[in-house]
């Protein structure tokens, strides 16, 4: 692997054989949404932290940051325990969302994300989104990335419980007919890691999102890349090449 834009030599898959095993044999890819696809992990940090200040709740930012990836039923939980007045918990995430969505149009694709998108799709690979987040950011996310074809969507809107917990992961495997051992899931937090390993599937980690490889190795990741386009040189190297889509070839 030298030379590569690997974050860290990885050498195992979930199966036993070399890093390309792990990356040929899924049938599909499950994608997170927010700093895996979309940069803004900072901004919902910043928002939530904002959220908590109006109620008067004051938390490292580092503390909010570690949380980003979970949905508000597991975030607040995680920031402000058992002992917090539960009935503020829809106001708190109503501040957030308000507070995110003044950032919709200032919201950018990570490096990568549209071309990754499309290669996975001409490469026959069943292509899905798994997100904490509800409906009402999501097209403004999917917007932001050009509305691309997923085969299957999935929010935190439509699961009883969102990640850590794989509810989302399993939805979209009942929606899409997949085993978990047949596809790879893609995510910057540990908790996107932690799903992943829960249900069963290839966990792979990328430093998006501002947490480091060893912390999603720690979690589950069984590959961790340092960027997108890291990921899709793998991928390219380990999967036939597909035809042009319709975004053409990566430059």
């Amino acid at each position: 692997m030298e030379g590569s834009r690997y974050d860290r030599p990885v050498v195992h898959g979930r199966w036993g054989g070399t890093m390309s095993d792990s990356l040929t044999r899924a049938s599909g890819i499950v994608f997170d949404l927010d700093g895996t696809l979309v940069d803004s992990t900072y901004v919902h940090t910043l928002c939530w932290w904002e959220a908590l200040q109006q109620f008067g709740h004051s938390r490292p930012m580092a503390a909010v940051h570690h949380t980003v990836g979970m949905g508000s039923d597991h975030l607040l939980h995680h920031l402000l325990g058992d002992s917090r007045e539960r009935a503020q918990d829809p106001e708190i995430t109503a501040a957030h969302d308000v507070l995110f969505g003044t950032w919709h149009e200032r919201l950018h694709p990570l490096p990568a994300a549209r071309v990754l998108l499309n290669w996975c799709r001409d490469a026959g690979l069943t292509v899905a989104l798994a997100s904490s987040g509800g409906e009402r950011d999501l097209w403004a996310m999917l917007e932001v990335l050009d509305h691309p074809d997923f085969d299957v969507i999935v929010t935190g809107d439509d699961v009883d419980s969102t990640k850590p917990d794989p509810d989302v992961l399993g939805a979209v495997l009942e929606r899409a007919g997949l085993e978990a051992d047949d596809v790879m899931v893609v995510g910057d937090s540990v908790w996107d890691m932690e799903a992943a390993a829960r249900i069963g599937s290839v966990a792979i980690g990328v430093a998006t999102g501002g947490t480091s490889a060893a912390e999603l190795e720690s979690a589950g990741a069984e590959l961790t890349f340092q960027d997108l386009a890291a990921l899709l040189d793998a991928l390219q190297d380990a999967r036939p090449e597909p035809a042009p889509g319709v975004w053409g070839t990566r430059p």
